[in-house]
């Protein structure tokens, strides 16, 4: 009877506000996320989709509500992707079109990213303002801590970080205090330290010309503007009071209000799936394919939301968030004595590291608690405090221990069906107990551990310090949180050095795993568990005031976050005229647009009527043939149009790729997964995605082959190779008086470019069809979707408004995609768009071709190489793509930047069954040139000498012929070279390095410089071109198109400021709306870094035409104004568009005959040094600073230019050092999102950031002497993994181990580690997983 009567009172409607309108929904559909909502219903796309799994921030909005129990309103960030659009009842949702607009009024949170160069493909923005916007309306003032933790949920590929950071630092109290004080003018920066530029610093110059942005400009913020939170919310309590259920197709949500109404649904639902913040159920549903048909949502029943602080400890209900227990264990913290408030010590510091910011606003304690996840951050504490458990049914009460008990299996616990987690009982610590919890992940920020740790142990006072007591919890060791059983049997030692052993092998014994354990690195996961432990030790030991070895002090080192510092300093031409753009760090022209949500991505295009979604069939075997496809209960499936397969291609058109060795649907072989079989089509992308799941594929499984190794044991290559040669190597060995062999390898990376593949399909009259898309080469998209619909190229329009970042992973790969929405489209007669999920996208389009580069070394008593053989293998996947010319640009630089005059190398193409990897910026070049910076150190360290002296004696001079006999002209490379070591203070820091690990046992610094030559241009000779097309309106404006797309890189900004020099007029009477194939015909590929180089004398000679016409009129009347100047030659019939085009002077090196000199147009070049510090009982490390000098000739935008080194270098960070894809042995990525794949974020970069563009330098071969930017610095990277490897010599000099060692790239966490070698890990045996494959 009472269940009924609260049924009485339940709703159906979701009433919340959205940007301060009221919504009524009356038809939910409870299966909608927020961001589903907000895009589909309300068409607000500035919110983005980047991943789908609360990984990169890209769809941050902020929820407010009003808090009745502390009359507070609380903003706080959310992940759209994942906040079920039925948790919003009685919110107000704030998105970035809420703040401000450009056509309106920016909000100070837009302004000051965009202005600061903060914004460069700009999909991730929006999330990046949002997470910022949330901030200040929490803290007026926030200090720069809080922008630590306020970005650990964001991410950006772009920038760098570094350009949002200093933007936005505007706004914190420090920035206020350091302007007060006035340090800049002191010669400090970011108010810390003094500059490494010494006078040149930007900072100090007393012209706004010598600034990137100039802060004073920024518009004040003013809290009292902000929107008001809606009165109706604040006033009423009806939504806060009201009973929720929404019902659809295949889910029911439930809202409960009270305690016996939860109960009595979870009585008639024992398998209700009760949710908190949806951070875990979200990411099981949509990537996983669960279907949970009911779920609860009881974050408004008293007894599970309030945390209540008594005498003995404190109870948290299980809806309580984890901020909100940080808050209160903070609070509790400082009012009562630090021995009391141990475990909330405890639990505040791994929550800092616990997810990002989104995620810990909305997830809860007893989600964390019941989904059982074995590497859970929180659950190893509970554990090993034996925290009380408050469980709940209609039939009673009971309280558990939260012991070795509770879970029962991979996340299955010993609650009971229908029974319910109320609340945990977290106690205070007496004063001889000790509590500490660690953790170890690939990433600090927002990352899950690899192992983590809880140490609960009681201590006996003076003198005997036995310990009375002991508990240590793991997770990342089992299928579960664990309890370490045979620990116990300390119980009775003294607290002393003498105990660790006994420790160190109970630990061991208890802690097994095979290597078959998921997760692999079995050893270096064993390891942990004694290093942590042994951290735990001296932590304790010191509160003990124990006599510690103070090298031993090291250990306890933590990397917080610090506030960092920069200064990028580039030259200024005082002559130069004010009203000319060139060399200005003008900000992107998008990027306004970008910060404010307006910029519009292919996915934000409005919906067509009738426009149908297409989620593709994908293959989940590596190596198979095909028995049967049977689609016939997907189209069963609600709202199911239409179908696409093989047979929809007409014959002998189902072929593709660049060698023509790939196929659009695969038919019979599968030879990798993740290749596409046909594809659905539905009215609704959810639909469309659920049908897939009905597709039964049959299989033949054949033997895959999936690393380097496998494909050289079984002969699996494609037949062409790459080579060089020239002098005579096997002569000159036999004259030298040194050889040495060695190898150096490089992993997989992802391109990681925020916006997933996105196209849309539309066909017209006629055959025509018009083709949106996020790709990188959209005339070679018109060209082979001509040839796949057995039309004209000229009924083919192909258009790209801009990409969400692309870094080579858009060029080829793009093609298929738009070929399924155009074939699709063609065969329903409707418009079709097919976006890609990210797990689907990291799968199935390639990365970076892992290499194996081997080589051997002839040099002389002084280190000067004379010979070298290089035999280098990458893995292509399993079709070609560009893998023979990534190789052959590797190859083309495998010296970098040494003159070897005696040199046989030859590049091995592996076909293996793994998806087709693809070009990536660097091509090549960044796994090459990491070998070559290999064997300079091989030559040092076997002589003993100096690196510097080494790499002195072998680098180009002027005149300087490559391996493939290209003489290098205006040779920088050494300028480059020996001002970032001045820049640097390289040989003052390598001093105090040396003196810093004389007494530090535990931490390691290290400090190391590299260099890049790096050849511009294609290398042949029919994509050297580029057209550009200016129209001029009677009012003066100007349309720019060329044939490059905007993907982040400031292309279209160049490309104006090139145009407003030529024509004379400003830059704001110029637009460039987006690239097509109806506007210039036969681009080629946005790539290589050629881009500005190309268009821009395309554009160049555009407006030259147009000048030539006006000439006369200029002179006749040199005294009007353009527009006037325009009207005139409009009235006289003189043509006010034009046509530009260049092509670049040819090359006329072959690669099969070796013969000629020429195979780049120019050469960039740039050195950087790096400093790090490594954690070596973990593996952990922090870069403390980076120092670059780049050689960009005379920069056509320096801001544009800075932060493409900045952020090429952080991309290039991630490769050498963080990103690792891991892959089973059956051909299975099994790290597909943001989750599990973790490239650099806000946390990662250098505490210091110099970056100093070369003066006086020129370049005679492209627009105004500008150079490329987009790829060289990414190479500089290696610096980072080159002072790792420093910091590891360090460690094991101290261990008494001084031969030389290979360091692999990525330099993850495991390898620095293990690389480390001391008592610790000889005491873990070395076991080869077989869960995953070592290497690619």
């Amino acid at each position: 009877m009472a269940f009924m009567k609260q049924r009485n009172r339940e709703s159906e409607t979701l009433v919340f506000y959205v940007n301060g309108k009221k919504i009524i929904e009356n038809v939910v559909n409870p299966e909608w996320t927020l961001l589903v909502y907000l895009r589909n219903k309300l068409s607000l796309c500035g919110t983005k989709l980047g991943c789908g799994e609360g990984g990169c921030g890209a769809c941050t909005v902020m929820v407010s509500k009003y808090d009745r129990n502390t009359q507070e309103i609380i903003h706080y960030p959310v992940n759209a992707c994942l906040a079920p659009v039925c948790s919003m009842h009685g919110l107000a949702v704030t998105t970035v079109e809420g703040i401000g607009s450009t056509k309106t009024k920016l909000h100070p949170v837009q302004e000051r990213i965009a202005k600061a160069h903060g914004s460069q493909c700009g999909f991730c923005t929006p999330g990046i303002v949002m997470s910022m916007y949330t901030l200040l309306r929490n803290q007026g003032k926030p200090k720069m801590e809080d922008l630590d933790v306020t970005f650990q949920g964001n991410l950006c590929r772009c920038t760098g970080y570094r350009p949002i950071i200093e933007g936005y630092k505007t706004f914190t109290e420090d920035w206020e205090v350091m302007q007060a004080t006035n340090e800049i003018s002191n010669g400090k920066v970011n108010g810390l330290n003094g500059c490494a530029m010494g006078d040149k610093c930007c900072k100090l110059q007393p012209s706004d010309d010598n600034k990137l942005f100039v802060p004073s400009k920024f518009v004040p913020y003013d809290k009292s503007q902000e929107p008001i939170f809606p009165p109706e919310l604040k006033l009423t309590t009806v939504y806060d009071m009201q009973s929720l259920v929404f019902k659809g197709n295949n889910v029911t949500w439930y809202k409960p209000t009270s305690m016996d109404e939860l109960l009595q649904l979870t009585q008639k639902y024992p398998t209700a799936k009760i949710i908190g913040g949806n951070t875990e159920v979200g990411v099981e549903v949509k990537f996983k394919g669960q279907l949970y048909p009911v779920l609860i949502y009881p974050s408004h029943v008293k007894e599970l939301s309030q945390i209540e602080v008594t005498t003995h400890g404190i109870s948290i209900g299980a809806a309580v968030t984890l901020d909100k227990i940080e808050s209160t264990f903070k609070t509790v913290i400082k009012t009562k004595p630090e021995w009391e408030t141990r475990i909330c010590q405890a639990v505040v510091e791994m929550l800092h590291w616990f997810a990002g910011k989104q995620i810990r606003s909305v997830a809860s304690i007893g989600g964390n608690i019941m989904t059982g996840s074995p590497i859970s951050d929180l659950n190893p504490i509970w554990m090993a405090i034996g925290a009380r458990l408050h469980l709940c049914s209609v039939s009673g009460t009971r309280t558990v221990l939260m012991d070795e008990h509770f879970y029962t299996g991979y996340r299955k616990t010993i609650v009971n069906p229908g029974e319910i987690l109320q609340a945990i009982e977290i106690p205070f610590t007496h004063q001889n107990q000790y509590v500490f919890a660690h953790k170890q992940s690939r990433r600090r920020d927002d990352d899950i551990a690899i192992v983590n740790c809880a140490v609960n142990v009681c201590i006996s006072k003076s003198p005997e310090y036995k310990i009375e007591d002991i508990n240590i919890a793991f997770g990342g060791m089992a299928a579960t949180t664990i309890l370490s059983k045979k620990i116990k049997q300390l119980i009775g030692q003294r607290w002393e050095e003498k105990m660790l052993e006994n420790a160190y092998q109970l630990l061991l014994d208890d802690l097994q795993l095979s290597e078959a354990a998921p997760g692999g690195m079995v050893a270096y996961r064993r390891s942990l568990a004694m290093s942590l432990f042994f951290r735990t030790y001296l932590n304790i030991s010191k509160q003990l005031n124990h006599c510690i070895d103070s090298r031993n002090l090291s250990a306890l080192d933590k990397f917080t976050p610090k506030t960092p510092k920069s200064s990028q300093y580039f030259p200024v031409d005082k002559n130069q005229l004010g009203s000319d753009p060139i060399g200005r760090p003008i900000v992107h022209t998008n990027a306004l647009n970008q910060a404010t949500g307006e910029a519009v991505y292919t996915d934000d295009m409005p919906r067509y009527e009738h426009e149908l979604q297409l989620a593709l069939i994908y293959t989940k075997k590596a190596h198979a043939k095909i028995l049967s496809v049977d689609i016939s209960n997907a189209l069963k499936h609600p709202n199911v149009i239409d179908y696409v397969l093989p047979e929809d291609i007409p014959e002998g058109l189902n072929i593709c790729g660049i060698f023509g060795d790939e196929e659009y649907f695969r038919a019979n072989l599968v030879t990798s997964q993740y290749q596409v079989l046909g594809g659905i089509l539905a009215t609704d992308l959810l639909s469309a995605r659920k049908a897939v799941n009905f597709v039964n594929v049959t299989y033949e499984e054949l033997k895959p082959i999936i690393t380097i190794e496998e494909a050289i044991e079984n002969n699996s290559m494609f037949t062409f190779e790459a080579k060089l040669d020239r002098g005579d190597v096997a002569k000159t060995f036999s004259n030298c008086k040194h050889i040495l062999s060695g190898e150096a390898r490089t992993g997989y990376q992802e391109h990681f470019y925020m916006e997933p593949h996105a196209y849309l399909a539309v066909p017209r009259e006629a055959e025509e069809i018009e083709i949106y898309c996020a790709n990188q080469e959209h005339a070679q998209t018109q060209e082979i979707l001509a040839k796949l619909l057995g039309i004209k190229q000229h009924k083919i329009v192909v258009k790209v408004k801009r990409v969400g970042g692309a870094f080579g992973g858009k060029e080829m790969v793009g093609r298929k995609y738009a070929g399924y929405v155009a074939l699709a489209a063609k065969k329903t007669k409707r418009p079709v768009r097919l976006v890609l999920e990210r797990d689907e996208d990291m799968a199935g389009t390639g990365g970076r071709n892992p290499f194996l580069v081997k080589y051997k070394l002839g040099f002389d008593d002084n280190g000067r190489i004379h010979a070298v053989t290089v035999e280098s293998y990458l893995n292509a996947g399993h079709s070609a793509d560009q893998s023979f010319w990534v190789m052959a640009h590797g190859l083309s630089h495998c010296t970098n930047s040494m003159c070897i005059p005696n040199v046989d190398v030859v590049g091995k193409i592996c076909k293996t069954n793994l998806p087709t990897n693809t070009s990536f910026r660097g091509f090549g070049n960044p796994q090459t040139n990491f070998a070559a910076e290999c064997m300079i150190r091989d030559v040092a360290e076997y002589l003993k000498k100096d690196l510097i002296e080494i790499a002195r004696i072998n680098m180009y001079n002027e005149g300087d012929r490559t391996i493939y006999n290209q003489p290098i002209i205006n040779c920088n490379i050494r300028r480059c070279f020996e001002e970032v070591l001045v820049n640097s203070d390289f040989y003052k820091r390598k001093q105090e390095i040396e003196e810093y690990n004389k007494v530090n046992r535990w931490r390691k610094r290290g400090i190391d410089i590299v260099t890049t030559t790096y050849g511009i241009g294609y290398g042949y000779d029919s994509f050297q071109q580029a057209g550009a097309l200016v129209l001029i309106y009677k009012d003066g404006s100007v349309l720019l198109t060329h044939g490059g797309v905007e993907m982040g890189q400031g292309l279209h900004t160049k490309m104006i400021q090139v145009a407003s020099k030529v024509l004379g007029i400003p830059i704001d009477m110029i637009h460039t709306s987006e690239v097509s194939t109806d506007k210039v015909p036969n681009t080629i590929p946005t790539a290589a870094s050629v881009s500005s180089d190309l268009n821009g004398m395309a554009v160049k000679n555009a407006c030259e035409k147009i000048n030539e016409r006006l000439e006369p009129i200029k002179s006749k009347n040199p005294n009007d104004h353009w527009e006037k100047w325009i009207q005139t030659a409009f009235d006289q019939r003189i043509s006010l568009s034009a046509t530009g085009f260049y092509c670049e002077p040819p090359v006329n090196f072959d690669w099969f005959t070796k013969t000629g000199d020429k195979l780049h147009n120019y050469y960039s070049f740039g050195a950087s040094v790096t400093e790090v510090e490594i954690d070596c009982l973990t593996g952990d490390h922090k870069i403390l600073r980076t120092d670059i000098v780049m050689d960009v000739g005379n920069s056509l935008n320096p801001a544009i230019d800075i932060g493409q080194i900045e952020g090429g270098f952080i991309q290039g960070y991630g490769m050498y050092v963080m990103e690792e894809m891991v892959v089973s042995p059956d051909g299975t990525f099994l790290t597909k999102g943001p989750g599990a794949y973790k490239i650099p974020g806000f946390g990662d970069i250098p505490i210091e950031f110099n970056v100093a563009l070369l003066a006086n330098s020129s370049n005679p071969k492209a627009v105004y002497s500008s150079k490329a930017v987009g790829e060289p610095p990414l190479i500089l990277a290696s610096s980072a993994i080159f002072a790792i490897r420093e910091a590891i010599k360090a460690a094991r000099k101290e261990n008494g181990i001084e031969e030389n060692f290979r360091l692999n790239a990525p330099a993850t966490a495991e390898r620095i580690r293990m690389a480390c070698e001391d008592h610790l890990t000889k005491k873990v045996d070395p076991i080869k997983s077989t869960w995953r494959v070592e290497h690619l």
